[in-house]
């Protein structure tokens, strides 16, 4: 019986950068379709986005790019990713928020079934002032940020500490990310899980419900 669900932060619980671009304008004040990377929306015109995923360069690299592209468009220099998040999301986080996965943090902590986050850089890519943004974080029951462990997943170590917290053998979990790797990953490491689709958000969680027996 599948006892946790372990979610991915960015692009799963919280909509991607990708799909916020006229928020994101409208902070910046830069017009209308100034931001064209769409990576996931359009791969065949994000050169980029080809080469993370090919795994010719990091997620991390990825978005230190395009960080410093758009620093560049407002004439600013950023050095770390909360300035970038910071400046383009404003102080309304809850906004980019899935209401898809709010109603299934509800539904699953309803059931009586455990949560958890398992993110390569919650902290690091938002900022530690981000959580407290955000009251739903406090139905988790677990956390574990790389920003702090410094195991990335895919590594087979990302999977076992978040299972180990839960106090819940690897089995037991259902695994939701948006990262192909990452899904591999997990699987090795024991987990069932969900490649989630950021074009297809309540597919996606349908799929994780159905796992849980909570379909």
């Amino acid at each position: 019986m599948k006892e946790a669900l372990v979610l991915d932060f960015g692009g799963v619980i919280s909509r991607t950068l990708f799909e916020t671009h006229d928020l994101s304008e409208k902070a910046l004040g830069l017009a209308p379709g100034t931001l064209t990377w769409r990576g996931p929306f359009d791969p065949a015109g994000d050169a980029a986005w080809r080469a993370m995923q090919a795994g010719e360069m990091s997620e991390r690299d990825y978005w230190a790019l395009r960080m410093r592209e758009t620093g560049e468009l407002v004439g600013e220099t950023w050095t770390e990713f909360p300035q970038f998040v910071g400046r383009v999301r404003g102080a309304e986080p809850a906004a980019v928020i899935r209401p898809e996965a709010l109603a299934v943090i509800g539904r699953v902590k309803g059931a009586g079934k455990k949560l958890a986050i398992l993110s390569n850089e919650l902290d690091l890519f938002y900022g530690k002032d981000f959580r407290q943004k955000l009251p739903f974080l406090e139905l988790f029951d677990v956390i574990v940020d790389a920003t702090y462990t410094g195991i990335l997943k895919p590594d087979p170590r990302a999977y076992a500490s978040v299972s180990t917290e839960l106090n819940l053998p690897p089995e037991a979990c259902v695994f939701v990310d948006d990262q192909k790797k990452n899904v591999r990953g997990a699987v090795e490491a024991g987990m069932v899980s969900v490649h989630f689709d950021v074009t297809a958000p309540g597919e996606s969680y349908a799929a994780a419900l159905r796992l849980l027996g909570l379909d």
